[in-house]
């Protein structure tokens, strides 16, 4: 991992900023233009929340200065979408405006699939919008496979196309 940044644990004092840098990527993107937008706003906005029932990731420089984050999910949980039993998710990776081109996105995937080897998990998975081919250029390239069989879409005209990776 490149030593102008890590990739560590949320703190509780960050989960603020957290919630507003998720939400600025996301904006910034242009994902959140779905009639579901507003109260997607709010929950990428919840870091504190995604704390208290997943795993918060954050990138951060030397100074403390946060870069983006991402949320790792257990089955079951309140925050898991697509996963089954034995297998890690993750969502809502971001990474601030500032900050992108320096492989932060890369490193907190990298870091989701640390986790889940310390889980001893079968694999990882995820969804994104079928729009995001950025994101979809880095996991093909870190070696995720499509799971179509378990696309889907939370609200009419969102369509969320999965991915998998053996851990």
């Amino acid at each position: 991992m490149p030593s102008d940044y890590t990739v560590r644990r949320a703190r509780p004092q960050e989960f603020a900023e957290l919630g507003e840098l998720t939400l600025a990527a996301y904006r910034a993107d242009g994902l959140l233009g779905h009639s579901s937008g507003d109260s997607y706003a709010e929950e990428l906005r919840a870091a504190a929340h995604r704390a208290e029932h997943a795993e918060l990731l954050a990138a951060v420089d030397p100074s403390g200065a946060l870069l983006g984050t991402v949320t790792v999910a257990a089955p079951g949980s309140e925050y898991a979408e697509i996963s089954r039993e034995g297998e890690v998710e993750f969502r809502m990776l971001a990474v601030a405006a500032h900050a992108r081109g320096r492989g932060i996105g890369e490193a907190l995937t990298r870091a989701v699939l640390d986790r889940a080897r310390e889980l001893d998990a079968s694999r990882v998975v995820l969804c994104s919008l079928d729009t995001m081919r950025t994101a979809h250029r880095l996991y093909e390239r870190l070696g995720f496979r499509r799971l179509p069989e378990r696309d889907w879409e939370p609200a009419p005209g969102v369509a969320l196309i999965a991915y998998e990776l053996p851990a």
